[in-house]
């Protein structure tokens, strides 16, 4: 029915709105409570939105399990942020819980660039600066980092602890897709061996809508609540949404990884994309359209 208000993502979601963001910019940040808002479209589902001037956004969380991600955003990324060859948003300001909007809510930069996702990208040197970004991240000292268990995600953890819930939604989703592919592809991937070394920082989402593109090039690499330090084989999910079959080949060359960790990273993105298809189909047409992407390039493999 026209007019009406798009369906909800979360049962948990709160509203925002410009005028929040003006009253808890006055109170708290009047440095900048002056300057422009805008509401911004993202096809992210944790955060709310809003431009502030020309070179500023404001990320409100929309429920409460997006509160540790920001949280981790601002204890870590000021740390790792120079150390890694592709830039991310380093936080500004950081804003309090009020009546109005019960949690930590944050300024940051807006990077300029429009998410992987939408822009038309030269895929095969993403191919080369996604590795050498993954690289330099995996590199860095991983000493005093937040588990993947600590992070408010499991990102980095073992594919094992995902196992109920993922077959949980390959059921929920047997109108969807191919339940017996799927689940085929779930236990071979249950049954490469764990990561035997120490723990790597890890972004923990490394997707499309996180990656920002400019003049066809990456450009950033953005929403970084997940970061925490645990099995590499994580990050590696972006293989079966941002490239082709050759385009996979190369970028698991390019950084060199053995077959235990690309199994557990083709696990990765399956139970990713099963887990979100029933859970946003009726409500993100981005986040269902790219779990079936995922889903689809992962059956490919096999």
């Amino acid at each position: 029915m026209a007019g009406m208000a798009p369906p909800r993502m979360h049962r948990d979601q709160i509203d925002t709105d410009v005028e929040l963001v003006r009253r808890l910019l006055a109170v708290q940040q009047p440095q900048f409570a002056a300057l422009p808002i805008e509401a911004h479209a993202s096809t992210g589902t944790d955060n709310a939105l809003y431009r502030l001037g020309d070179d500023m956004v404001v990320r409100l969380p929309l429920r409460p399990s997006a509160v540790p991600s920001l949280v981790n955003e601002q204890r870590w990324l000021p740390v790792l942020a120079p150390k890694l060859p592709l830039p991310v948003p380093v936080p500004v300001a950081a804003g309090r819980p009020t009546a109005e909007h019960p949690w930590p809510w944050a300024i940051y930069p807006w990077l300029a660039g429009t998410d992987a996702a939408l822009a038309p990208l030269d895929r095969e040197r993403a191919v080369e600066d996604l590795a050498r970004f993954i690289t330099a991240l995996h590199a860095l000292d991983p000493a005093g980092g937040p588990p993947s268990r600590g992070a408010g995600r499991d990102r980095g953890g073992p594919l094992a602890a995902r196992d109920g819930p993922t077959r949980g939604a390959i059921d929920a989703s047997s109108r969807l897709v191919d339940a017996g592919a799927v689940t085929a592809a779930w236990a071979d991937a249950l049954g490469a061996a764990p990561w035997p070394h120490r723990p790597v920082w890890l972004h923990g989402d490394i997707a499309s809508a996180n990656l920002l593109v400019r003049e066809r090039r990456l450009c950033a690499v953005i929403d970084w609540g997940t970061l925490a330090v645990g099995d590499p084989a994580c990050d590696l999910l972006v293989a079966w949404e941002l490239f082709d079959a050759g385009q996979r080949d190369r970028f698991r060359t390019a950084l060199a990884v053995d077959d235990a960790t690309w199994r557990r990273a083709r696990g990765w993105a399956l139970s990713t994309a099963i887990l979100a298809l029933p859970y946003y189909e009726g409500t993100n047409a981005f986040m269902a359209a790219q779990a079936r992407h995922k889903l689809a390039s992962v059956l490919a493999d096999f």
